[in-house]
């Protein structure tokens, strides 16, 4: 029995791209449905569902989509235990460790520049809680003086 082929709606929700979105990444050559339907539906395997899933994951860090689709051929070249290439070909194995490497230091240096945004938006929020909560005060006191 062969894998659950999924329609793109299921892949949409289960990824949370938008159909547009996964139609573009297979016109940029990211993803390819695994087959189409008598009908001529987009029909994706776990393993589309899971390339889709990481791009969804990489594309808040700034790569494009150059990098996005090299990452997706590092990641599906080197096996999933972390052993050794089935050819036993270690100089390739090291090439391949040293490219994912490189994305490993790209992204995390990415991260890190996301936290300090992060931590500059926050403080800029905390600022204008502090000009609001003086205003509703201000008013506050206001119209307590107006009371009396």
């Amino acid at each position: 029995m062969g894998e659950k082929l999924m329609q793109i709606g299921e892949v949409s929700e289960r990824t949370g791209l938008s159909l547009r979105t996964i139609r573009h990444y297979e016109d940029v050559g990211v993803v390819a449905p695994s087959e189409r339907s008598m009908g001529g539906f987009r029909l994706y395997t776990e393993a589309e569902v899971r390339r889709l899933a990481l791009v969804r994951r990489m594309r808040p860090l700034g790569f494009c989509l150059d990098d996005i689709r090299a990452l997706l051929d590092v990641l599906e070249q080197l096996p999933d235990d972390g052993g050794p290439l089935p050819e036993n070909d270690e100089q390739a194995h090291e090439e391949l460790v040293e490219r994912l490497r490189t994305y490993w230091v790209k992204a995390d240096a990415r991260c890190e520049d996301l936290r300090r945004q992060l931590g500059q938006a926050e403080d800029f929020a905390r600022s204008l809680h502090g000009h609001l909560a003086r205003l509703v005060d201000a008013t506050a006191a206001a119209d307590a003086e107006a009371v009396r």
